[in-house]
C-alpha cells in the first residue's frame, strides 16, 4: 500500500488507489465470506477500510460504484439457491478505543438534537461466527439465509433446521405473524477441540479455528454432515416483520428469548458512555473464559423510534457501531524469511517461525508485508519477535524485543532478484503518477514459473473457470512434470493423457475415477461466460466486478479481445471508449495496455480462445426508451441511490458510463452538478433531472 498521505494525494493518485482498495478489498471479503479462509489480519483490514474511506471523504467525486463502502460481505456461493433479504443485513463501522466510543454517542446526540439528555444503549458481546437469518411465518420456521452481501445470501434451511438452538416453531405468544430472526452461528471451544480431535485421529480435515469450522459446517452441501457437526446460534436482531413486538431493543431480545432463542446473557442496558466502557472493559477481562469466540462489543441505541430516526448511511446503521478488542499477542523466534512470489509478480515476504499459541491457536507463519516493514521494525532472522493476531487469520509481526537480539545478526536484505530459476530482477513499483510504491515485483511475468502457478490458481478458482479437481497441490505437481503451463493446457490434458503411455491415473494419489471426474470437471467449463473468461485471464486491476462491466461493455469475446489490442497498440479512441465504461480507470487501462502488448501474453489468450465457447454477455434489453444509448449519471440523487440507478439503466438496455464524450447520449444530472453538466452542456448533450430520468424510464 502506497505510503503517500492520503492529505498529500492527487486526484490521479487518488482515483487509482481507490481502484486498487476496491480490489483488495473484495478479494479479502471472498477469502473471508465465501471461501471461510481469510489471509489478512482484521487490523490490517480495518486499516485498508479506513484508508478507502479518508480518500473517499477527501475526493467524493471519485466514489466508486464497486466501493468498499457500499458493500458488505461478498456474493453468496453458486453452491445454494439465493435468497433475497426483504431488509438488508447491514454490516457495522467500528470504534477501536475510547474516543471513537465518544464520538459515536456525540453524533447520536447531535443528529437527534438531544444535548444532554441520557441516551440507553444495549451492549452485547460481538460473537465471532456467520451471520444467518431465520424467516418464521406463523410461528413456523420456513426459511435459513447466510448474510452473503448483505442483500442476497444463500439458502441454507436444511443445515440451520439441525441446530437444536434453533426452534422450528416459536415458543410463547405475541410474534409477528411473519418475522425474521437474526444471530451468530458459531462453535463453542470445548467442542472445537474435540471436533478437530476426532477429524484428525480419522485422517480428516482439520478446522485453524471456531469461526472457520462454523461457516464450513453451515455450508455444508449434505445436511447430514451438519448435524454432526457442534453449531450453536446466538439471536441478537430482526430484519423484515410484519409487525412491531418491541419498543426497545432490550425488550425486543426478551421476546426472543420468550419464544425459543438462546439471547447472550452477556447483553445489557446502559447509559452513555462511560455505561458502553464498562461493559467492554468487563467482556475484555472475561473475554478467555466465556468459551466461544468474540471480537468485540456491538453497541445499539436501545430506542427503537430512535433507531429508525437515525437509519443508515451507505453500508452502516448510524444507531449501533463494533467496539473491536485489541489484537491478541506471544513472542517467538524468528528462524527464516521466506519470499513468496505472487500471481502479479509482487513479492511477499513470509516470517517463519517457532511454533507459538496465540488465542488459542499454534501459529507457526506470520506476514510480514513488504521490504519496508521488515525495515521499519528491523526484524532479522533469530529476533525474537512479537506476533500479534487479529482475528482468527494469519498473523502478523508487530515488533521486534531488541534487549533478545543475538549478537552478530544482520538486517535482512530484501532480494532484488526474484528466487524463482529464472533470477529475474525485482523493481518497485510506481503509480501513475509516478509515486512509489511499497508493492515490489518480479519482472519475469509470466515467464517466471511461480506466477504461471499462482496464475493457474487463479484461472482454476471459483469465481474464475471453478474447475473441480485442479487444487494447488494437483496443480502444482502438473506444472512440476511439464503437463500444464497454461490455462490453454488444462482443456487439451484429456487429449494429451489419451495419447501418453503414462496415464494420470497412475499417478500416485490419483485413480480412475478421480481422473474422470476431473475430466468431466474440465470439459463442463469449455463453454464459459464472457465475464468469467475476462476475470479468469488475471490481468492486474481485473475483479469480478469489472470484469462485468467489460463483458456488458463489449458484449461479445471478439470485441473485447479486439478492443484490448486496440488499446495495446495505442489506439487512443480506443481508449477512450475503454476509459467511458463505469467503474473503469486509469489504472485498468495501463493494466489492459501491459497485459495484452506483451506478445507472449496474447498468444496465450488466443490458444485458450481456441479451446473454448466464450458465451456472450447477456444482450440488453432493446423495447425500451433508453435501449442502446449511454447514460451518465451526476449530482445527488433524492429517489434513488447512485447505484441503483445504474443498475436499473442497465436493465433498461442502457450503457452506463463514468464520463461525459461525444458518445454519451443522455445525462441525468442532481443537485451539485459539476463538471459533467459543464461539459454535457457544451457538447450539446440532452441533460434530464432525476424526476424527468424516471418519467422516460416508465414511460418506456
Amino acid at each position: 500500500m502506497t505510503q503517500t498521505p492520503v492529505a498529500q494525494l492527487s486526484q490521479a493518485e487518488a482515483a487509482e488507489e481507490l481502484a486498487r482498495l476496491a480490489a483488495e478489498l473484495a478479494a479479502h471479503d471472498e477469502r473471508y465470506y465465501r471461501q471461510d479462509a481469510p489471509t489478512v489480519s482484521d487490523a490490517d483490514y480495518d486499516a485498508l477500510k479506513r484508508r478507502n474511506a479518508a480518500i473517499e471523504a477527501r475526493f467524493p467525486e471519485l466514489v466508486r460504484g464497486d466501493s468498499p463502502s457500499r458493500r458488505v460481505g461478498a456474493a453468496p456461493s453458486e453452491s445454494f439457491a439465493p435468497v433475497e433479504h426483504g431488509v438488508p443485513m447491514l454490516s457495522l463501522d467500528n470504534a477501536f478505543d475510547a474516543a471513537d466510543v465518544e464520538d459515536f454517542v456525540r453524533r447520536i446526540r447531535r443528529f437527534l438534537g438531544l444535548d444532554e439528555t441520557p441516551i440507553a444503549f444495549t451492549a452485547e458481546p460481538k460473537i465471532d461466527g456467520l451471520s444467518a437469518s431465520l424467516l418464521y411465518e406463523d410461528g413456523r420456521l420456513v426459511r435459513g439465509a447466510t448474510r452473503g452481501d448483505g442483500r442476497v445470501g444463500e439458502d441454507v434451511t436444511a443445515n440451520l433446521l439441525t441446530l437444536s438452538d434453533i426452534p422450528r416453531r416459536l415458543a410463547g405468544t405475541g410474534w409477528p405473524d411473519r418475522i425474521e430472526v437474526r444471530g451468530e452461528v458459531y462453535i463453542a471451544h470445548e467442542a472445537f477441540a474435540a471436533m478437530n480431535a476426532a477429524a484428525e485421529a480419522a485422517g480428516e480435515k482439520t478446522y485453524a479455528n471456531p469461526r472457520n469450522a462454523a461457516a464450513g459446517s453451515l455450508r455444508q452441501i449434505d445436511a447430514a454432515v451438519t448435524a454432526r457437526r457442534p453449531l450453536r446460534f446466538f439471536a441478537y436482531a430482526w430484519g423484515e416483520i410484519s409487525a412491531s413486538f418491541a419498543e426497545t431493543q432490550a425488550e425486543a431480545l426478551a421476546r426472543l428469548a420468550d419464544w425459543g432463542f438462546p439471547v447472550n446473557p452477556r447483553s445489557l442496558r446502559v447509559i452513555d458512555v462511560q455505561g458502553l466502557l464498562d461493559v467492554y472493559a468487563g467482556l475484555e477481562r472475561d473475554r478467555a473464559g466465556l468459551g466461544y469466540d468474540i471480537d468485540g462489543v456491538v453497541y445499539k441505541v436501545d430506542r427503537l423510534d430512535w433507531q429508525g430516526r437515525l437509519g443508515a448511511v451507505g453500508r452502516v446503521p448510524r444507531w449501533a457501531i463494533a467496539h473491536k478488542f485489541p489484537a491478541e499477542q506471544a513472542t517467538t523466534t524468528l528462524l527464516e524469511i521466506d519470499i513468496q512470489v505472487g500471481r502479479t509478480g509482487a513479492l511477499t515476504p513470509v516470517a517463519k517461525l517457532a511454533p507459538v499459541t496465540v488465542g488459542g491457536v499454534v501459529v507457526r507463519n506470520a506476514t510480514l508485508h513488504n521490504a519496508d516493514e521488515i525495515a521499519r521494525k528491523d526484524v532479522r532472522v533469530g529476533d525474537t519477535v512479537i506476533v500479534q493476531r487479529a482475528g482468527d487469520v494469519i498473523p502478523q509481526i508487530v515488533g521486534v524485543v531488541e534487549t533478545d537480539r543475538p549478537p552478530g545478526s544482520e538486517p535482512f536484505a530484501f532480494p532484488t532478484v526474484c528466487p524463482c530459476a529464472l533470477r529475474t530482477a525485482v523493481t518497485r513499483e510506481t503509480t501513475t503518477g509516478g509515486a512509489e510504491t511499497v508493492v515490489q515485483r518480479c519482472t519475469g511475468e509470466l515467464a517466471c514459473p511461480f506466477q504461471k502457478i499462482e496464475h493457474l490458481k487463479h484461472f482454476v478458482s471459483r469465481r474464475a473457470f471453478d474447475i473441480e479437481g485442479l487444487g494447488e497441490k494437483q496443480l502444482v505437481s502438473l506444472f512440476e512434470d511439464g503437463l500444464l503451463r497454461e490455462p490453454a493446457d488444462i482443456f487439451t490434458l484429456a487429449a494429451r493423457d489419451r495419447q501418453n503411455l503414462k496415464k494420470l491415473k497412475d499417478r500416485e494419489g490419483a485413480g480412475e475415477t478421480s481422473v474422470a471426474n476431473l475430466f468431466a470437471a474440465i470439459e463442463a467449463r469449455r463453454t464459459i461466460p464472457l465475464a468469467r473468461f475476462i476475470f479468469g485471464l488475471g490481468v492486474r486491476h481485473i475483479g469480478e466486478t469489472t470484469a462485468q462491466t467489460l463483458a456488458r461493455g463489449y458484449g461479445s469475446v471478439t470485441a473485447f479481445l479486439a478492443a484490448m489490442d486496440a488499446v495495446a497498440a495505442g489506439d487512443e479512441a480506443a481508449a477512450v471508449e475503454l476509459d467511458a465504461l463505469d467503474q473503469i480507470g486509469e489504472a485498468v487501462i495501463v493494466a489492459v495496455r501491459s497485459f495484452f502488448a506483451e506478445s507472449h501474453n496474447r498468444a496465450m489468450v488466443q490458444r485458450l480462445v481456441e479451446q473454448l465457447t466464450v458465451v456472450d454477455a447477456e444482450a440488453p434489453k432493446s423495447d425500451t426508451a433508453v435501449a442502446g444509448k449511454t447514460v451518465v449519471f451526476t449530482g445527488a440523487l433524492e429517489r434513488m441511490t447512485r447505484d441503483e440507478a445504474k443498475a436499473q439503466a442497465e436493465r433498461l438496455g442502457a450503457k452506463v458510463a463514468a464520463s461525459v464524450s461525444k458518445k454519451t447520449d443522455i445525462v441525468v444530472a442532481g443537485p451539485g452538478a459539476g463538471s459533467k453538466l459543464k461539459t454535457a452542456t457544451e457538447l450539446g448533450i440532452q441533460v434530464l433531472t432525476e424526476e424527468e430520468w424516471l418519467q422516460l424510464v416508465d414511460a418506456g
